[in-house]
């Protein structure tokens, strides 16, 4: 739709009815959630080639001690934002000034510079490499060169439309005298920033002069920029204000209507995905709430640490009163980085490589930072969820948590909905978990004596998330190593001895494996250790073995259970969906062969856990599709025992250390994972495990009080989490256990694979020596 039919539509309609109407976008496109920046802004030079009649910012040479900052300057107030819990040093100067004064000439000089540009370009390095900081630039006008320099230092950029009215520029005009502020030369930056693939932010300053048909153009000149290229972030709306010393001081300012009119314009034209933002320093804070009314879902970088140097008769608000506006809105005020979740959920697409590393690296599943400094796997005490209160949970996560509880099958959308809950929302999860547990599977806790029996770790496959296996028998990442027939029957005959009840025979796929070798592992077992249930093989080993000697899936399961085998773990699904495996496994078994060989055992009265692993590259939609997948198969063979959520653990992943993949979930995703599995796998699937090798016995003990019932097996040996560069330890013995169900104040038992009593061996067992892998 073209500016005159939008305008058409627009113009003769209500104030109320268009901020309803966007409100119900904006909160289609990003719920309840009203995200900031955490900042510090760095005014890099105040001199400026342009004179806006409204500005204030720019200055002469007269009224500054240096043009420049220095880097000395420069880091000081990174390094302040830093120590401030900032995520974003945000760059602002004038445009060009060295084409106007010759104090920026020589300056610039002094520095080893021939522009501003390319001393912003050193400064933004300076600051990412020393700081880790995220910069943003707001340089000016640029052409393809200029955003192919500051790309590699920049996780976004941004230049203000302001007005598309080419009448400013005209004498008498709010941009005139100003060459950089015509339409076409700003239109045609916004353009090479999407030629670029800049993450980038424009938007609109109203009230100096355009009309509301000018509004209207502009933002569908807007509209039609991002449809070209995908690269708009987020629109700024901005009021004038008018400021003593420039030349439109007594020029009136826009009423409040007239923003919420501009705003709602904003979303109705570009749509329920786009973020839109206004300054929350240039309204009263009773103002703020019908903002987000009528279409904001973003105020904007708010500084602890710098004033807004563009308007600086107007300080940032505390954000304890930003959060408190946003609460009066009925929303939840949420920190983001200088790249919006889209973009940083694709940053390699759309940041330089260094970039595209680091916010990988600082954000969770919904491309917003980690707040908190854990990580599973690394031995990190718990951090405070911040929770609400539970009977304050809006009435859409209660319609979705009471049909649930009731035993319906959630959708998608409804799954990735409660995947996002905070505050209230959260807490009505997490009882609404503990609940269900407390209904299904009762108050007592169990765990299982086994020993983890990891026979190789030569494996053909090349998972980018696994830092186990070896590609071949030369040490990469440490030794390769093979075990004998021989020594898997001393370590399950010595596993027996010690009081297991269980052994879980799981390795890499060697290159002279074929079924017959897992037919002889199975023997070797039964013949050390007749009793002893045997947990053993992955889709992907079961496959493996069929293929190799030319059998149906269900013929050769038939021969596996015939030799010993007992049970399958449910390990290989990773995340059951073709978008993900095709990153993180493509050359492994697919979603469908996974689903398939547990179809089949199951169909012959082999039974199987299922799992999730899940903080990669993965997002919340992957996680429900996998939640649906495993719920199906469950309603059609009942044959999972349990469900055991898997965080990834980063630390030597090869994934994460190409600079592929997330640092693993935050300890909020691992929370909620366990406890919307409960959730949503109500009630096919009774037992939900908690591995105290990824999350550590506190991570664990709060789980337990989030949806889960079991705490897995001890182990005796664990191997994988421990390559991946995990330090909770190999063994978590019956003591251990047992403490960790007393920190809880839950009773406890010992039980068998399938959830059986088993009777007290423990006086014959933990009394021979732990031996080496």
């Amino acid at each position: 739709m073209k500016a005159g039919d939008v305008a058409g539509l627009l113009t003769s309609r209500p104030l109320v009815d268009m901020m309803t109407a966007a409100e119900a976008m904006t909160l289609a496109g990003h719920g309840k959630r009203v995200t900031y920046s955490r900042k510090v802004f760095i005014p890099l030079t105040k001199l400026c080639r342009d004179v806006c009649h409204y500005c204030t910012f720019a200055t002469t040479p007269a009224h500054v001690a240096d043009a420049y900052l220095s880097p000395d300057e420069v880091l000081a107030i990174a390094r302040a934002g830093v120590a401030a819990g900032c995520h974003e040093a945000l760059f602002t100067l004038g445009d060009r000034p060295e084409e106007r004064y010759s104090a920026a000439r020589d300056a610039l000089a002094r520095l080893g510079h021939s522009s501003t540009l390319s001393y912003l370009a050193e400064m933004a390095e300076l600051v990412l490499r020393e700081t880790g900081l995220l910069p943003h630039l707001n340089p000016g006008l640029m052409n393809a060169a200029d955003y192919a320099m500051l790309r590699p230092h920049a996780a976004s950029m941004g230049i203000m439309l302001e007005s598309s009215a080419e009448s400013l520029c005209v004498r008498g005009g709010a941009h005139f005298g100003s060459p950089d502020k015509e339409p076409t030369r700003r239109l045609a930056a916004i353009a090479e920033a999407g030629h670029a693939k800049v993450p980038f932010t424009t938007g609109l300053l109203i009230g100096i002069g355009e009309t509301r048909w000018d509004q209207i153009d502009a933002l569908v000149a807007i509209r039609d920029l991002h449809r070209l290229h995908g690269h708009i972030q987020e629109v700024i709306i901005q009021n004038f204000r008018a400021k003593r010393g420039t030349r439109m001081a007594t020029h009136q300012e826009p009423t409040l209507n007239d923003h919420l009119w501009a705003i709602a314009a904003a979303r109705l034209i570009l749509g329920p995905d786009m973020t839109i933002q206004a300054p929350p320093n240039l309204h009263d804070r009773v103002d703020l709430a019908p903002l987000i009314r009528a279409g904001v879902n973003d105020w904007g970088g708010v500084s602890p640490v710098t004033p807004d140097h563009v308007n600086p008769e107007a300080p940032w608000p505390h954000l304890e009163i930003l959060e408190g506006a946003t609460q009066a809105a009925g929303r939840r005020l949420t920190q983001r980085l200088a790249i919006g979740p889209r973009y940083a959920l694709a940053a390699h697409d759309w940041a330089a490589p260094a970039i595209a590393t680091q916010v990988l690296r600082a954000i969770d599943a919904r491309g917003l930072p980690k707040l908190d400094d854990w990580a599973a796997g690394r031995g990190d005490a718990a951090p405070d969820l911040m929770v609400g209160k539970a009977d304050g949970a809006s009435a859409q996560f209660q319609s979705i948590l009471d049909r649930a509880e009731g035993g319906e099958r959630l959708s998608e959308g409804e799954i990735v909905t409660l995947f996002d809950a905070e505050g209230d929302d959260l807490a009505a999860i997490i009882m609404q978990a503990d609940r269900l547990r407390r209904q299904t599977a009762g108050d007592t806790l169990s765990y299982a004596v086994n020993r983890n029996i990891n026979y190789t770790n030569i494996c053909l496959y090349k998972c980018g998330f696994c830092a186990f296996s070896k590609g071949s028998t030369k040490a990469m990442r440490g030794p390769a190593y093979r075990l004998d027939m021989a020594e898997v029957g001393r370590r399950a005959a010595e596993a027996w001895d010690r009081g297991a009840t269980e052994v879980c025979l799981q390795g890499g796929i060697h290159p002279d494996y074929d079924g017959n070798t897992y037919l002889d592992v199975l023997r070797t077992v039964r013949q050390a250790a007749p009793d002893i249930h045997i947990h053993a093989f992955s889709p992907l080993e079961v496959t493996h073995g069929a293929r190799t000697l030319g059998l149906l899936l269900e013929d050769y399961l038939a021969q596996l259970k015939s030799a010993g085998l007992s049970t399958l773990p449910g390990t290989a699904a990773e995340i059951l969906d073709p978008e993900i495996r095709d990153i993180i496994c493509a050359d492994k078994v697919t979603a469908n062969e996974w689903i398939e060989v547990m179809r089949v055992a199951h169909g012959i009265g082999l039974r199987s856990t299922a799992t999730i692993m899940f903080g990669h590259v993965e997002q919340y939609r992957h996680w429900a599709r996998h939640l649906l997948r495993i719920r199906a198969l469950q309603e059609q063979t009942g044959g999972f025992t349990e469900f055991v959520p898997l965080p990834f653990v980063h630390m030597e992943a090869p994934i994460w250390r190409k600079g592929l993949a997330r640092s693993g979930p935050s300890y909020r995703e691992s929370v909620l994972m366990h406890a919307i599995a409960r959730i949503v796998l109500h009630p096919v699937i009774t037992n939900i495990q908690v591995s105290w090798v990824k999350m550590g016995p506190e991570g664990a003990a709060a789980i337990l009080d989030a949806g889960a019932n079991d705490m897995g097996g001890t182990l005796m040996d664990e191997s994988i989490t421990r390559a991946a560069g995990g330090v909770n330890g190999q063994e978590f013995g019956p003591a251990e256990m047992r403490a960790l169900a007393a920190s809880v104040g839950r009773p406890v038992r010992q039980r068998t694979t399938l959830y059986q009593d088993v009777p007290d061996r423990t006086a014959t067992g933990f009394v021979a020596a732990q031996s080496e892998d």
